[in-house]
């Protein structure tokens, strides 16, 4: 075992000085770029139908160069962390254009740290996790008669990356990733029905085995499940919903995050393309990016471009304030970048994208806004969603959801979903609860061919008219 995690990046001969002046010597003449090294390890342990069914353990490492000069990016990756290999890619680098203005000003430096070095992989014995994986399938089978089927997984990963600039700029990340699902089935008079869930984020396993949560982990699994075998048709139409807080969010994440994102706003192929400073959303409607909040699953001490991340203000009170940057879209926009360049591994260049996006909290109690409902659904859990970034439009599946009866929350409904665009759905929000959550830690986010872990939130939101898509006629 290595006591410098950088040791797994050089080694056989390759150092950092080297590394150092190969970027300068082949990046030296572009406008921006780096050299991103990274090694990764991660495990996966799934638990089905009673029998370990997947343990997987793999480890890989490599570089990816880029070259920046005005809108063309060179780029070229390779699972051999060499001189040789660098060389190589550097051919594709001469490519582009030389810079013909100022170069690139390297991003800003810090010491902060969000999450710990230490690698969860390590820290627990094999034969630990598989047996946390049979004690949750066997306390779920044991809570109630109708469990006919549970999966449980267990998920880590622990990756080292550092960015060398050819300014001689050096930043290195250390970052773990861990995650629990729980999965469970239950079958009555016929019927079957599924409940999940799932918790984690960039921390060691050590939550994660406590009782309290893998106990919770069952417990909302199988309410969830017990909710869906009860459920009737949901009904069709133009009706009030009222969004539970947490998870919901990742509507949100959809319906106007993939918007926000500076590549589409400067191409102009958003539907929030040229509106800085317009009314976008409703008065109260705050939205923030932030990758700076402790242990999160979407946060990371800098993003993949080395920039800090933090809170970047999208939506104020309403109004349209800014959008995700990474650092070749923000020079091209003549903004700041805001630590949102990512990648999923060295095999890619770095896009804007999300990390932790959210609804800030208002002032309204949740049981207040359910008392304005006279006919509705309440939305307390979705599945999958998809959205058209340039008209906003989203379609979301309801994975747990109930109707709402003059205030009150009547009977689960199966088979809803909601239909609506980003930017019209935002201005018709008539309600934003004091219950602000965020997500337990699941989300993984797809944009470009490329999936990086994400975080979502809100609190209890209120949204009047949207087409809630159903089987049962109303």
């Amino acid at each position: 075992m290595y006591s410098d995690p950088r040791g797994f990046l050089y080694r056989d001969g390759f150092d950092a000085d080297a590394a150092q002046r190969l970027t300068a010597a082949i990046l030296g003449k572009a406008e921006d770029g780096e050299l991103y090294l990274q090694y990764r390890k991660s495990e996966a342990f799934g638990f089905d139908d009673g029998r370990l069914k997947t343990a997987s353990y793999n480890t890989d490492s490599g570089f990816g160069l880029r070259a920046v000069s005005g809108e063309t990016t060179a780029f070229a990756h390779a699972n051999e962390i060499s001189e040789a290999a660098i060389r190589r890619a550097g051919e594709t680098m001469a490519l582009i254009d030389p810079a013909t203005g100022p170069l690139a000003a390297a991003p800003g430096r810090t010491n902060r740290h969000l999450y710990t070095d230490a690698d969860p992989l390590d820290l627990v014995p094999f034969a630990d996790k598989v047996n946390l994986c049979q004690t949750i399938d066997a306390a779920a089978r044991a809570r109630d008669p109708r469990v006919v089927q549970v999966s449980a997984s267990l998920l880590g990963s622990w990756s080292v990356v550092e960015i060398v600039r050819p300014d001689g700029f050096v930043a290195t990340d250390i970052r773990p990733l861990v995650r629990l699902n729980v999965s469970i089935v239950v079958e009555a008079n016929g019927r079957r029905e599924t409940g999940s869930y799932g918790t984690g984020g960039r921390a060691l396993y050590d939550r994660l085995f406590q009782p309290e949560t893998w106990n919770r982990a069952i417990d909302e699994a199988l309410s969830q499940a017990l909710v869906n075998l009860d459920a009737v048709d949901a009904p069709a139409g133009e009706m009030t919903v009222l969004l539970g807080p947490g998870w919901p969010g990742v509507l949100l994440h959809e319906a106007v995050g993939h918007g926000l994102e500076g590549d589409f706003n400067r191409k102009g192929t958003s539907a929030f393309s040229g509106r800085i400073g317009e009314r976008v959303a409703a008065p109260g409607v705050t939205v923030v990016d932030d990758g700076s909040i402790l242990d999160r699953r979407g946060s990371l001490s800098i993003d993949d471009e080395g920039t800090p991340t933090r809170e970047t203000v999208l939506i104020e009170d309403g109004i349209l304030k800014g959008y995700m940057q990474d650092r070749m879209n923000a020079r091209l926009m003549g903004v700041e970048p805001t630590g949102n360049g990512r990648r999923e591994s060295f095999q890619h260049a770095p896009m804007p994208r999300m990390t932790n996006t959210f609804m800030k909290g208002g002032k309204d109690d949740p049981a207040e806004l359910l008392s304005r409902v006279r006919k509705g659904i309440f939305a307390k859990s979705f599945g999958g969603g998809q959205v058209d970034i340039v008209s906003g439009k989203f379609v979301f599946s309801c994975t747990e959801a109930y109707k709402i009866e003059d205030g009150k929350i009547g009977a689960p409904i199966k088979g809803a979903t909601l239909i609506g665009d980003g930017p019209t759905c935002l201005t018709k929000v008539t309600g934003i609860g004091n219950d602000f959550a965020l997500d337990e830690g699941v989300g993984m986010c797809g944009k470009g061919g490329q999936s990086v872990p994400a975080g979502v939130g809100q609190p209890t939101l209120l949204i009047e008219g949207l087409t809630v898509g159903g089987t049962a006629a109303e």
